[in-house]
């Protein structure tokens, strides 16, 4: 396979091998990618009912937040055990409210011989297939956070970010940040609503690079973070819209995830 075709499997653009079959339309990628390892991968082929999450995927996913979390916003907990379930392919999150209460997820992987101390990578490459119900109320963060959980002066990597019912974001948060506000945005101009999506975070010393469905839509290279990070994929309450009405349901859906450290030369 050439490079090329490598990396339009990677952006979600092609196929890993003719007739291959994924609930979104596009494979998973196999095995490692010129200039990176593969570290984790996990195509959700291993069915979870509803209430078995984590515990069914301990190995994988243990270290997602348990429940009665508080998220971001404290308007929402996270609950995935009430949300979370895996089947046909698919990781889903079922966002609604209990008793009044809106219930999400946020979700961890375990990356095998990871060096930070809470399970991050220095640098890597980050590719996620996912897609969102429209749900007012509620987004999604996509994040990378230090595991020395010095925030902001550590910075953050968020992408894909926003509420459900409006455009997809991507922000870095830079190294010696002193308030949220010390970032770079970038707004795709992708509704998450417009089916489904790859998104892919490209960290290197000095530079971090977005691109949603194989096109850039945002680099930076001021004061990029430098520490360990591990990846969070947060389901939650929106942080600048109104609480969910008790009304307010609908899915986040995950088709595959790869993670992928630098290789050495």
């Amino acid at each position: 396979m050439t490079i090329a075709a490598l990396a339009a499997i990677v952006a979600g653009h092609g196929s890993a091998s003719a007739g291959a079959a994924d609930p979104s339309g596009q494979p998973m990628p196999k095995g490692n990618l010129p200039g990176w390892h593969e570290v984790f991968a996990d195509n959700f082929t291993q069915n979870v009912a509803l209430g078995r999450f984590p515990a069914a995927v301990a190995k994988t996913w243990g270290r997602s937040y348990t429940d009665g979390t508080k998220d971001t916003t404290k308007n929402g907990t996270y609950m995935p055990t009430k949300v979370v379930s895996i089947a046909h392919g698919l990781l889903n999150i079922r966002l609604h409210s209990v008793r009044r209460v809106p219930l999400g997820a946020a979700l961890i992987p375990t990356i095998p011989g990871a060096p930070g101390k809470d399970g991050g990578l220095l640098y890597g490459r980050y590719v996620i297939r996912f897609r969102a119900d429209p749900v007012r109320g509620y987004k999604t963060a996509i994040l990378l956070w230090p595991d020395s959980e010095a925030w902001p002066v550590d910075g953050e990597i968020d992408f894909p970010e926003g509420d459900l019912n409006s455009d997809i974001w991507g922000y870095v948060h830079r190294q010696g940040a002193s308030s949220a506000t010390d970032q770079a945005g970038f707004n795709t101009r992708v509704r998450y609503a417009k089916g489904w999506h790859t998104a892919t975070i490209t960290w290197v010393p000095g530079r971090i690079t977005f691109q949603l469905d194989g096109r850039t839509v945002g680099t930076t290279t001021v004061r990029i973070p430098d520490t360990p990070m591990h990846l969070v994929i947060q389901a939650e309450t929106s942080t600048g819209g109104p609480v969910p009405a008790a009304s307010a349901a609908g899915n986040v859906q995950i088709d595959w995830l790869a993670v992928y450290r630098r290789a050495v030369t």
